[in-house]
């Protein structure tokens, strides 16, 4: 519910809630002589619907959202049962999916949906066969009538809940992108500023330890030493590159049309000794006579990248799969690895300046993939589960 509400709100939303809930109560006491059974299961289920919602933002988890709409119709069917001669109680049960709505949670609101069809089966079952209209006449008089409401509100809601959450969807996807062009703003301002400054510098030291290895009067250690340095600044100078390729990227490079199956293959060629020094295999599955319309070395550089994380992360023995299939007018290419795996959040910062689950990582790499998708029109998503391995899938627009 915090999509919708702050956390004051939240509580404000609540505590008006639970007044009215003990105002209908206290309405009731009347109709009573003492503390019968009925007027103590309205103020257990009052009692248990306001604790639930009032800690609810403590324990955001699925089991609790569940306990809270079976709670909350637990309440609105014990007050149709309760007090059948107050008519309006019926609409309460018509609209008891709704509160899964503001979850935003689409299997939660499924359950809930078929759950409240199936108490209303037994209901009407209820009313029809054993009350047969002594306490529910407002619903026996027009049986067919009320059952097609009680249908027709529930398309009602599920018209809404779709509406709403590819609204909510495609308002997330703008968030993420705008996040994600950002990033990339800044870190291009970031590598116009520093990245000449730096490689001058760089490359005068490189110079002069390289004249120092070659120096025949230079003793065997100190030249082994120069090596290591000049590896090092090797380093350096490609995370510069690489800075420079985000901020300066080129946006008039000349298209061609890509064979998907020739590229990738050349790719896997390219990678499988790396492969086989990891002990890992790559499973090509790409079929023919699919294209895409971008520059060939980019998407070259991109699949190398791609493949060659997925290498890394996996176990000695397994394969990396890499599949693609034309869906519509789009080409999606899987790649598929069996290792580690990530979390949601981890996830989430792929992409990141400086973020990565490497040991010597920069993240720069990936924030270069993403950066190519984005040039040629296309998307990058990432699907992992800990412990079981990441699935990257990455579509384009298909051409002829």
């Amino acid at each position: 519910m915090k999509r919708f509400f702050s956390q004051k709100q939240y509580y404000i939303l609540t505590i008006i809630t639970v007044i009215i809930m003990t105002s209908g109560w206290l309405v009731v006491i009347p109709r009573y002589n003492g503390l019968e059974t009925g007027l103590l299961l309205h103020a257990v289920l009052i009692a248990l619907l306001s604790v639930s919602l009032l800690i609810y933002p403590k324990f955001e988890s699925v089991h609790f959202r569940i306990s809270i709409i079976m709670t909350g119709a637990a309440y609105f069917y014990m007050l149709f049962f309760l007090y059948p001669e107050t008519w309006s109680t019926f609409i309460f049960l018509c609209f008891i999916p709704a509160f899964s709505i503001l979850f935003f949670d689409k299997r939660l609101f499924y359950f809930s949906l078929i759950f409240n069809a199936v108490l209303i089966t037994f209901t009407f079952g209820y009313v029809v066969l054993i009350d047969q209209g002594t306490n529910y006449s407002h619903i026996t008089m027009d049986l067919m009538g009320n059952m097609i409401n009680f249908i027709g509100s529930q398309v009602i809601l599920y018209l809404i809940f779709y509406i709403s959450s590819d609204r909510i969807k495609k308002q997330q996807l703008y968030y993420e992108e705008l996040q994600q062009s950002e990033k990339l703003k800044t870190t291009g301002q970031l590598a116009a500023a520093v990245a000449h400054e730096i490689r001058n510098p760089l490359t005068v030291v490189k110079g002069f330890l390289q004249i120092y290895e070659h120096d025949p009067l230079m003793r065997m250690e100190a030249k082994k030493d120069f090596s290591l340095m000049i590896e090092e600044l090797n380093t350096a100078e490609y995370v510069i590159s690489q800075f420079l390729a985000i901020a300066k990227p080129d946006h008039d490079q000349k298209l061609e049309t890509v064979d998907v199956q020739k590229l990738l293959r050349s790719v896997s060629e390219l990678l499988m000794s790396y492969g086989m020094f990891h002990q890992n295999s790559i499973d090509l599955k790409v079929p023919g006579n699919i294209f895409i319309s971008a520059n060939h070395i980019e998407l070259k550089q991109l699949f190398i990248n791609l493949v060659k994380n997925a290498i890394e992360v996996s176990s000695k023995g397994d394969s990396v799969i890499i599949r693609a299939e034309r869906i519509k007018d789009e080409i999606e290419i899987q790649i598929v690895d069996s290792g580690f795996g990530m979390s949601e959040e981890q996830v989430k910062s792929l992409g990141t300046p400086f973020y990565s689950l490497k040991s010597k990582g920069t993240g720069l790499g990936l924030m270069i993939c993403f950066n190519i998708v984005e040039k040629y029109k296309g998307s990058i998503q990432f699907k992992s589960i800990e412990g079981e391995g990441t699935t990257v899938i990455v579509r384009f627009p298909s051409v002829e």
